[in-house]
């Protein structure tokens, strides 16, 4: 499992882009929030109280205090105290952070992570647009701890609270991505990272995507047929696998376009293209831009849903 931890940091490092938002808010029932969809991925953490999560198609969802919701679509939902409550408010950036009212206290930690744009990752299709993760769910581990510290700093604020909060909620993602994986008994990315044959040839291509790869090659790597890794690649990662050499190079060259100031051309050789020229027909392709003005307009913001 170890290699698989590896993809997917490296596979998260790929895709984020900016720093999370989040927001707290304080409610007093009754209440209900509507949320409009947002660019990237939203979560929800309930740091106090109860309350419904419904989605627009589908059942609500019971939360209780430490559970966790996470919207890797950033799907739009309202939040409830209670089902019949009326929504008489949209959540926005600069609302109110506590209304007071007659009934239980609800507090949540709200947020977004902002997702890069144009050219998604084939581990983010497989999820479902809602995923609750209670909070007392199985054994302590990772996503738990993270979630009661941030309990813990946001209910009871300490000297440097505010560079806990962003702190912790790096890791986030990556804990709940990790919990959800893990927890899953099929999927295709749930077996990708598991099974030695696949998980070998990820692991190749995301150390060195400017290999000249091919299915010999990565088969060799991965101890298995061509044949074989063709099938399992295609039946767990989603797509073949030169198809996700493809994307991986894309992915990560839209990442160091973002982060460095490396010339275009040494952006391309790193990613495997000889030439300027056949980098930007790859990015254009892709993204629908040019590498160039990808670099210049940079990243669609994350937007808080506070």
């Amino acid at each position: 499992m170890v290699c698989g931890v590896d993809i997917l940091s490296e596979t998260l490092a790929a895709i984020r882009t900016g720093n999370p938002t989040s927001g707290m808010f304080v409610r007093h029932a009754p209440w209900g929030r509507a949320y409009p969809e947002v660019p990237g991925a939203g979560f929800h953490v309930v740091v106090q109280g109860s309350c419904w999560l419904v989605p627009p198609d589908d059942a609500p969802i019971a939360l209780g205090e430490g559970d966790v919701v996470f919207m890797p679509r950033g799907r739009a939902h309202t939040l409830v105290d209670q089902l019949d409550s009326a929504v008489t408010e949209a959540a926005h950036p600069g609302e109110p952070r506590e209304i007071d009212g007659p009934g239980a206290r609800s507090a949540l930690l709200c947020g977004a992570y902002a997702l890069g744009r144009g050219r998604t990752h084939p581990m983010f299709d497989e999820l479902p647009d809602f995923i609750h993760l209670p909070a007392q769910s199985g054994r302590r581990n990772g996503l738990r701890a993270i979630v009661e510290l941030l309990v813990d700093e946001l209910t009871e604020p300490k000297l440097g609270t505010s560079s806990a909060i962003p702190a912790l909620l790096e890791p986030l993602l990556l804990y709940l991505l990790r919990t959800w994986f893990s927890s899953r008994e099929s999927g295709r990315w749930a077996t990708a990272f598991t099974d030695p044959t696949v998980s070998a040839a990820l692991s190749a291509i995301h150390a060195d995507p400017a290999a000249e790869w091919s299915v010999d090659e990565l088969s060799s790597r991965a101890g298995v047929s061509r044949a074989t890794l063709a099938r399992k690649f295609a039946a767990t990662v989603g797509e073949p696998p030169l198809a996700y050499v493809t994307r991986w190079r894309m992915l990560t060259a839209a990442r160091m376009l973002r982060e460095d100031s490396l010339p275009l051309a040494s952006v391309g050789r790193k990613v495997g293209y000889a030439s300027e020229f056949a980098f930007a027909k790859a990015f254009k392709r892709a993204y629908g831009v040019a590498p160039g003005r990808y670099r210049r307009e940079g990243e669609l913001p994350a937007v808080a849903v506070s």
